[in-house]
C-alpha cells in the first residue's frame, strides 16, 4: 500500500463549526494546521446543516435572561448528568465567540432597534437563540470557511481517519485513507485535535450527513482516550416521514419555536398531556418520546408520522423566519404556509463521546476535541442551540490547547504503528460472503429496533448479542481490490468502527437502569438519585465520575 507522509504542528479532524474554529485559533498562534475532512471540506459536517440557531445570553429580548438561567436551563435539560465546569465555560464564553463570527462576517437577525434578535427554544427559560432564519449553521460555517480561505489554512478532503498513531505516551499523529487512489496518508503531528462530528448514521433514520459514522469515537478509544455517557442518543422529535428519499431529514425546531402545533390524527394537539406548560417547547427528549407515544398507540398519521402545522401564521412572515423549511418542503410538493407537514423523531445527536477537561484536552496526552465528538457538556439531552455554541467556544479552547502542546513538542514518528494499519487496511481487500453495505444497514436496523427511542434489558440483551455476532462475522465481508473511491473497503472500515460503537452504546444502556433524558428504560422509568453520575469507558475499565 502506497504510503505518503505530511507534516504539521496541529492536526484537526473535521472542518465543521469545531474543526475551523480551532484551526482558525492555531493559525493565530502562528502555528501549521491542517485541517482534514472525510467528505468535501466544510460539506461533510454537521454544522451547515444546523438551522435553529446559537444559544448565547445577551438580554436583548428578555432583560431577565442571565448567565445563572442559561447553566440551570443547560443543566436541568441535561438532567443534571452534565460536567458543570464545561457548562460553566459553555455558557460563559457563548456570546464572545458569537461575536468573533459577526468579525468573521456572519449575519445574524436583528430587531428594528439593531439589536441581535432572539427566539425561543425548547427547555429555556428566556428568549436566547440567536438566528439567521432557519439557516443559522450555514451562515456559521460559511463566515468560518472564507476566514480560513482567507488565512490559508491548508484543507485536504476526502480522507478518512482511520487510526490515531502515538508513541505509547501521548499521540503524534494519524492515518488517513485517500479516497481517491486508496493510498494511506501518514500525517505527523505535535498534536492532533478531533472535531469529527457525532454517529447518526448508527441509526437508518437520521439528521445527519452520511459520514457520521461514529469513527472519532472509534479510533479515539482504540488508542486509549476516554468515552462518557454513550448511552446518551438524542432523537430530534421532528423529521421528515415522506417521501422516502427525505425520511429523517431535519425539521428545525424553529418551526416548533415560532408557534408551530403537534397535532394526532385525531386533530387532538397532544402534547398538553405530556407537558401541558411548555408544549411544544418542552425538551426535545420529552416531545420526542411524546410523538413515538402517540404513533405506537395508533394515533400517528398514515406515514407513520404526527401532524406539525404553522399554517396559522401569517405567509410573509413565515416565508421571512423559515425560508429553508418552506423551499424543503416545496420540493417535495408540500405547501407548509396552508397545510400541515408529517414529522417523526430522528436519530440526530450523540450528547456522550471523547472525555475532555476544561482545557479541550483529554486521557490522552496532546490529543484534544471539540465538539460532538467530545461529551460531558450536554449531559443526558442536549438543548436546541447549545450545539453551534459549542463547537464555537470549545473549537477556539481545542485551538489554544493543542498549540500549547505542539509548541512545547517535537515530530516524532512510529512507521511500525503505520505499516501495521496498512496491513489492517489491505487485508480487509477479499472475498468474503456478506456486502459491507448490507452489513452496514443490518447494524442500523437492530440499533432501530432495540436501542432507540424507549428501552429496555431484555431488547438490550439481545441486541449486545448481536452485535458481539456481527462483530466476529466481520471477518466475512467482501471488499474488491478498486483503487478510485473503494465504497466498499470505506464501509469495511466503518462497519468495524460502527459495530465497536454499538456495543459500547449497548453496553451503557444496560448499566444505566434508570431513566435520564433521553435514554429512556420502560423497564427502570424513573431517574434515580444514585444514578447522577456518567458512565465512563476507556479499552482497559469501566468507571463512573458523580455529577
Amino acid at each position: 500500500m502506497e504510503i505518503k507522509t505530511i507534516s504539521t504542528d496541529v492536526l484537526i479532524i473535521g472542518s465543521g463549526g469545531a474543526g475551523s474554529r480551532a484551526a482558525i485559533e492555531v493559525d493565530d498562534a502562528g502555528l501549521k494546521a491542517i485541517i482534514v475532512s472525510k467528505g468535501l471540506s466544510f460539506r461533510s459536517g454537521c454544522t451547515g446543516m444546523a438551522e435553529g440557531g446559537y444559544n448565547a445570553v445577551f438580554r436583548t429580548v428578555d432583560k431577565d435572561d442571565s448567565i445563572e438561567a442559561h447553566i440551570h436551563d443547560t443543566l436541568k435539560g441535561g438532567s443534571y448528568l452534565n460536567d458543570k465546569k464545561l457548562v460553566d465555560i459553555l455558557v460563559n464564553e457563548s456570546p464572545k465567540r458569537l461575536i468573533d463570527l459577526e468579525n468573521y462576517g456572519a449575519l445574524f437577525d436583528r430587531q428594528e432597534s439593531g439589536e441581535i434578535d432572539q427566539r425561543p427554544f425548547g427547555g429555556q427559560t428566556y428568549r436566547r437563540t440567536c438566528y439567521q432564519g432557519d439557516r443559522t449553521g450555514a451562515e456559521l460555517l460559511n463566515a468560518l470557511k472564507e476566514e480560513i480561505i482567507r488565512r490559508d489554512i491548508e484543507c485536504i478532503e476526502e480522507v478518512m481517519i482511520t487510526s490515531l498513531v502515538t508513541d505509547g505516551e501521548q499521540v503524534i499523529g494519524a492515518t488517513g485513507l485517500n479516497l481517491k487512489d486508496s493510498s494511506l496518508i501518514y500525517f505527523k503531528a505535535k498534536s492532533v485535535i478531533l472535531a469529527s462530528g457525532g454517529a447518526g448514521q448508527l441509526y437508518p433514520v437520521t439528521s445527519n450527513t452520511f459520514q457520521k459514522n461514529g469513527d472519532g469515537f472509534a479510533i479515539a478509544f482504540r488508542a486509549g482516550a476516554s468515552l462518557v455517557d454513550m448511552e446518551q442518543v438524542q432523537f430530534h422529535p421532528t423529521g421528515m416521514v415522506a417521501p422516502e428519499s427525505k425520511k429523517g431529514v431535519l425539521v428545525t425546531e424553529a418551526v416548533r419555536a415560532e408557534g408551530g402545533k403537534l397535532i394526532n390524527k385525531d386533530g387532538e394537539r397532544f402534547m398538553s398531556k405530556y407537558a401541558p406548560e411548555k408544549m411544544e417547547l418542552a425538551t426535545r427528549d420529552v416531545v420526542a418520546r411524546s410523538i413515538y407515544q402517540e404513533i405506537i398507540e395508533g394515533r400517528g398519521t398514515e406515514n407513520g408520522g404526527v401532524y406539525l402545522d404553522i399554517s396559522h401564521l401569517d405567509d410573509d412572515y413565515i416565508d421571512e423566519k423559515l425560508e429553508t423549511m418552506v423551499l424543503q418542503f416545496e420540493n417535495v410538493g408540500v405547501d407548509i404556509k396552508h397545510g400541515p407537514i408529517e414529522v417523526a423523531p430522528t436519530a440526530h445527536h450523540f450528547m456522550g463521546g471523547l472525555k475532555i477537561n476544561t482545557d479541550a484536552s483529554t486521557s490522552l496526552k496532546n490529543l484534544f476535541g471539540a465538539g460532538e465528538v467530545c461529551g460531558g457538556v450536554h449531559g443526558a439531552n442536549r438543548l436546541g442551540g447549545n450545539a453551534l455554541a459549542d463547537t464555537q467556544v470549545f473549537g477556539k479552547i481545542a485551538g489554544e490547547s493543542a498549540s500549547k502542546a505542539a509548541a512545547a513538542t517535537e515530530l516524532k514518528t512510529n512507521e511500525e504503528q503505520v505499516e501495521k494499519e496498512a496491513s489492517r487496511i489491505e487485508s480487509l481487500i477479499k472475498k468474503g460472503t456478506i456486502k459491507p453495505l448490507e452489513f452496514k444497514n443490518n447494524i442500523k436496523n437492530l440499533m432501530w429496533e432495540k436501542v432507540a427511542i424507549v428501552r429496555d434489558e431484555k431488547t438490550l440483551n439481545e441486541a449486545l448479542g448481536q452485535l458481539q455476532e456481527m462483530q466476529k462475522d466481520l471477518e466475512n465481508l467482501d471488499v474488491s481490490d478498486k483503487k478510485q473511491y473503494n465504497d466498499e473497503l470505506v464501509n469495511a472500515l466503518e462497519v468495524i468502527n460502527m459495530v465497536e460503537i454499538c456495543i459500547l452504546t449497548v453496553k451503557s444502556a444496560i448499566l444505566r437502569r434508570e431513566s435520564r433524558g433521553a435514554h429512556f428504560r420502560s423497564d427502570f422509568p424513573e431517574t434515580k438519585d444514585e444514578w447522577k453520575k456518567s458512565i465512563i469507558f476507556n479499552k482497559n475499565k469501566i468507571e463512573f465520575e458523580a455529577r
